[in-house]
């Protein structure tokens, strides 16, 4: 395949720099017939197509290896390209499948692509630090491996945040991605490059990771559907990481899809390869690799019951959350399920707790990283770190810190437990409804408050995003007389421009508790079917 069939025209280029949403229409305009048809389709019904043999797995690379760089040079995406071994590996694949009649997993022929934080054999890992590039790695992370044997192909790894530390994406490598959607927002962080790429279907499926919302944010102004587990479900078995050795508020791998049908392929896919027999850190949950996915939603609304969440008292979102909010909330009481109003205990330590703890060696990681190359902080997170480390915490103010997190988790338990009590089902809330962040997408430099997708990891709890429409200025008006509940949300809420906001996706989050992740499936499948019922009504959007 000649390099320039990858390369896009300087007039497209320069079309897409001005052009507010490049997914859909724009980038599929760009793509022949059969690679436009075969990238658009669901990655359940790829992987149907190349087991039937309508597709081979090489064919299918090749489109997205095609799709891939463009999604790149019109989103500045993409740290990493893979497509020599990916097309060695698609005709393996394709052998096999003619020698054996079968597939060799059941991902067969489907290109992935993950956040530049994995190592894959022969490829860089940068991490958005300049002083890594070009730096020998010679392992390959666990999920690549588990991946390849279930027979999905990886392809790229994608852009993320210098350090990870920040909630959009910038680093001194590339440069500052915007969202395909809306570029007049980011696409969020750290996990940004893989949300614009998978909404740009630049891969089947992908992974980021996440220790404060950074495959939430993400996967949320993208309009994907992601699951970010509990830490002990998804192995992180040599995966490179910022402060590798903090251990309390560990980070995770979580699922970025385009379809709740193939994340939950993905998740089911990857737990048959029985990881805890190569990691330590993995739960054995071989009890739950035949749970039937469906199984909740079987039982009917008076055997499910959902909290509600519509803000934390401290930051009220914007009207496209509240409206995706309530959206949810009709869908579900129309299919007769209850809800209970969700006030649980305050929010406000876990962002305190978060920070003491992923910077309890004072930055000096960070520091260390930087210090190869000499490379400034971007300008985003200057100030947050200042020109050197500073001092580590000490070991006693650990312990206690430490304590203090075991205390508020056992409340939050005892709080969930207690609305037993409030449950139409006499039995505690199955998951919470509420917004994965104050806003769909954020206008650059105006992310004010990380509470809603920071708390889920001080927790360790497991959180879906679902995505349920798009921002709309005519429906989604400022509200001029709104008062804030203090001066971070009067900031957050004069950042709301209706104009700017225009067409970006509106998300909501599904909480569930530690170690949910089946169940939260299964719950997801409830809300789906309900919102796609809701949305075959005249005039769904004005509620």
């Amino acid at each position: 395949m000649a390099r320039n069939y990858w390369l896009l025209p300087t007039d497209v280029l320069t079309r897409a720099e001005n052009t507010p949403k490049l997914v859909g229409d724009f980038i599929e305009s760009l793509l022949d017939p059969e690679t436009r048809e075969i990238t658009a389709l669901d990655p359940v019904d790829i992987l149907a197509r190349v087991r039937e043999g309508t597709y081979t797995a090489v064919k299918v690379t090749t489109a997205f290896c095609k799709r891939a760089p463009y999604a790149h040079q019109l989103n500045n995406n993409v740290l990493e390209f893979i497509f020599e071994a990916a097309l060695e590996q698609a005709k393996e694949l394709d052998q096999y499948l003619e020698q054996h009649n079968e597939t060799a997993g059941p991902l067969h022929g489907l290109p992935v692509s993950m956040k530049n934080q994995f190592h894959v054999n022969s490829v860089n890992t940068s991490m958005g630090y300049v002083g890594w590039i070009n730096k020998e790695r010679p392992v390959e992370s666990l999920l690549v491996k588990e991946l390849k044997s279930l027979g999905a192909i990886p392809i790229a790894k994608t852009t993320c945040v210098q350090t990870l530390f920040f909630g959009e994406t910038n680093n001194n490598i590339l440069g500052y991605t915007k969202n395909p959607f809306n570029q007049a927002l980011s696409t969020g962080g750290s996990s940004g490059g893989e949300g614009a790429f998978q909404a740009l279907r630049g891969s089947g499926i992908g992974f980021g990771t996440d220790i404060g919302g950074s495959v939430i944010m993400p996967s949320a102004f993208a309009g994907l559907y992601s699951l970010k587990p509990s830490h002990g479900r998804i192995s992180y078995k040599d995966v490179a990481n910022s402060v590798p050795g903090q251990p309390v508020i560990p980070s995770v791998i979580g699922i970025m899809a385009i379809s709740l049908p193939s994340l939950r392929l993905m998740f089911k896919s990857l737990q048959s390869t029985k990881p805890w027999l190569d990691d330590p850190e993995v739960i054995n949950f071989s009890s739950r690799l035949e749970t039937e996915p469906n199984s909740i939603a079987l039982e009917g609304s008076d055997k499910v019951s959902f909290g509600l969440y519509e803000n934390d008292g401290m930051v009220v979102p914007h009207p496209p959350i509240q409206r995706a909010l309530r959206i949810v909330q009709k869908a579900l009481d129309l299919k007769g399920y209850k809800f209970v109003t969700w006030d649980p205990p305050s929010h406000r330590e876990a962002a305190t707790m978060h920070s003491f703890f992923l910077r309890a060696d004072g930055n000096a990681d960070v520091f260390e990283q930087i210090n190869l190359s000499g490379e400034p902080f971007i300008p985003e997170i200057q100030a947050q770190f200042g020109e050197k480390p500073k001092p580590p915490a000490l070991l006693l103010d650990f312990y206690k810190q430490y304590l203090h997190l075991k205390e508020c988790r056992e409340k939050y338990q005892a709080y969930w437990n207690s609305t037993a009590t409030k449950s139409s089902t006499g039995l505690p809330v199955d998951a919470v409804i509420l917004p994965a962040s104050p806003h769909a997408g954020v206008i650059p430099g105006k992310y004010y408050h990380y509470l809603y997708s920071n708390f889920p990891n001080v927790l360790d709890y497991t959180t879906m995003v679902i995505p349920v429409t798009n921002a709309n200025k005519t429906i989604d008006i400022f509200d001029k007389d709104y008062k804030p509940l203090n001066d971070v949300d009067k900031k957050n809420w004069l950042a709301y421009d209706p104009e700017k906001y225009n067409g970006a996706p509106a998300s909501f989050q599904l909480l569930g508790r530690r170690l949910d992740e089946e169940k939260l499936i299964s719950l997801a499948t409830i809300i789906v079917e309900a919102l796609e019922e809701y949305k075959k009504q005249d005039g769904w959007e004005n509620v």
